[in-house]
């Protein structure tokens, strides 16, 4: 485990309690029917959250190897990107907007979907219409697009330079760790074909 290999003994402990949770070991509260997990650290608000995950983050975004060791996960895509404008506000620099691609592959649908309505949609498996990115900012992958393993779904990735239609990004974790790779626009067309 990656807990084990970084000398973290609280994450390997950690790891192991979600093993036992998986595997139905810990006991439910009788009252309740909740499995309680003790905590080392609580925080009471996101403000708190990314304090902690992400101190001094105006001194320390330009080390990579400080921002491959820090993650926040959500269960919601609203969450994750509550918290990436909050990040991103700190980071210095000029802000780049990617828009998608809204567009009807039938034409005789179109006047069903409109641009906005288009715009509006936001699915687990896709980006928000509207991403907003500075240099140095973290990037996670979404989606497999090299053939190898080294650009794939969950690759954590930091902005280095931010064209129309390319990003060229470093690599921060995996056996990819450190390379430049450049991340090109690419059509993505939902698998569900209800729009």
């Amino acid at each position: 485990m990656r807990s084990h290999i970084q000398g973290d003994l609280s994450a390997g402990q950690f790891a192991n309690k979600l093993l036992q949770i998986g595997d139905g070991k810990v006991p439910e509260g009788p009252s309740t029917g909740l499995i309680i997990m003790p905590c080392d650290q609580i925080v009471n608000s996101p403000d708190e959250l990314l304090s902690k995950v992400y101190p001094n983050i105006q001194q320390n975004f330009k080390d990579q190897d400080w921002l491959s060791h820090r993650a926040i996960l959500a269960s919601r895509n609203d969450a994750v990107e509550k918290f990436n404008v909050t990040i991103q506000k700190q980071l210095p620099g000029q802000e780049y907007a990617y828009k998608s691609i809204d567009c009807i592959l039938n034409d005789d649908k179109a006047v069903q979907y409109p641009i906005e309505f288009l715009n509006s949609i936001q699915t687990p498996d896709l980006q928000a219409h509207n991403l907003i990115l500075k240099v140095s900012a973290l990037i996670m992958l979404i989606r497999n697009i090299d053939c190898s393993p080294r650009l794939c779904n969950g690759t954590r990735l930091i902005g280095k330079k931010l064209m129309q239609h390319v990003i060229q990004a470093t690599v921060l974790t995996g056996r990819a760790k450190g390379e430049d790779v450049f991340i090109s626009r690419i059509p993505i067309i939902p698998s569900d074909n209800t729009i």
